[in-house]
């Protein structure tokens, strides 16, 4: 049984208050079935100092499943770090599968990219150092983008999220699958504001204007679920 103390605190990527039933999730469900390229990149990930800013391994697991269930070819990723996500996407979508990986910091992905390298799997990742936004923005003005992608995954900057949405919204197709990260920010945003860190405030409340958004969104399906930190998963309806 792995140490989740050993493995970069991953105790605090989740939203669970109780260290023993998260630990238990993990050595039970995920660190059993975690491929030996994923657990490899989540140790070396462990040993950075931003190492939170990595998707929780259990997290990865719900995404993989997502991912199965509507035989997701054509994915985007924003937010990257490391790319444990990034690579998880690329065992599991087909060979000739494609993602979109967009990330301002170049430096954080070659972290990991030998080992997306040696696992054979980096034929399928286009990686695009920029800005989301403009990124995206670009993939739009091209027409056979439109509604091309199966599968999204955004794991970024949380002030911008709902702009993320609307783009989502253009390119991930009616039916595809949308997935949102740290849409519970440690708990916070079930607090008031002056039980929050005043560090966690401004994430917190971007975070909650997010979750609004989302709830009378009636172009997406979406379900809540407290996995990892928080991750809001939006079916597109039209």
């Amino acid at each position: 049984m792995e140490n989740t103390k050993k493995q970069g605190n991953l105790v605090n990527l989740s939203i669970l208050q109780s260290e023993e039933l998260y630990e238990y999730i993990l050595a039970t469900s995920v660190y059993p079935r975690e491929p030996e390229p994923l657990k490899e990149l989540r140790k070396v990930t462990a040993t950075q100092p931003m190492a939170y800013l990595a998707i929780s391994p259990d997290a990865g697991q719900l995404i993989a499943m997502f991912l199965k269930m509507v035989n997701a070819k054509k994915t985007i990723e924003i937010g990257v770090f490391t790319g444990y996500s990034l690579l998880l996407t690329a065992l599991t979508i087909p060979d000739d599968g494609k993602i979109t990986a967009i990330d301002v910091d170049r430096t954080k992905y070659e972290i990991g990219l030998p080992i997306i390298q040696k696992t054979g799997v980096g034929h399928k990742i286009n990686f695009i150092e920029s800005q989301a936004l403009p990124a995206l923005d670009e993939l739009i003005q091209d027409p056979k983008n439109e509604g091309s992608f199966d599968f999204a995954l955004v794991d970024a900057d949380k002030v911008n999220y709902w702009k993320y949405h609307e783009r989502m919204m253009k390119l991930v197709k009616v039916g595809g699958i949308i997935i949102y990260d740290n849409t519970l920010w440690r708990g916070y945003v079930a607090l008031p504001e002056e039980d929050v860190p005043e560090k966690q405030r401004a994430s917190r409340q971007s975070v909650i204007e997010f979750n609004n958004s989302i709830s009378a969104d009636h172009r997406v399906e979406i379900s809540h679920a407290s996995v990892g930190d928080g991750v809001l998963i939006c079916r597109r309806i039209c």
